[in-house]
């Protein structure tokens, strides 16, 4: 829907950025990209977590993105310290703490977490 084009991932471009071999971008990709296929197959939680972003949580057929409340602070440009706005923000579900452990956002305490 939208028609939106797709581009095709520039192992090349990521392989120069990340200082490795093409390959091992390849074979990185790849092998993340069948444990995750496997993962939600198999109904298995799972948990990216992306540096100085946040975490993207699957469980079932729910997806869900948290924020590191940093992150959210350099995006809107402002220190977030009302605590009427971080209660707020917590409620919704939209923080998450880096001192968290992954596995309290699953609601079977099980969850497979990328990258390792």
């Amino acid at each position: 829907p939208g028609l939106k084009q797709l581009e095709p991932l520039k192992y090349a471009k990521v392989a120069r950025e990340a200082s490795v071999s093409r390959r091992k971008v390849e074979c990185c990709i790849l092998g993340t990209m069948s444990l995750l296929y496997h993962c939600l197959e198999k109904g298995v939680s799972v948990a990216f977590v992306l540096r100085d972003v946040g975490v993207l949580h699957i469980e079932g057929s729910m997806v869900q993105m948290r924020f590191y409340l940093d992150f959210l602070e350099r995006v809107t440009r402002e220190r977030i310290q009302d605590r009427a706005t971080l209660k707020a923000l917590q409620q919704l579900d939209l923080v998450v703490s880096r001192v968290v452990p992954i596995a309290s956002l699953s609601s079977t305490g099980r969850v497979i977490i990328f990258p390792k």
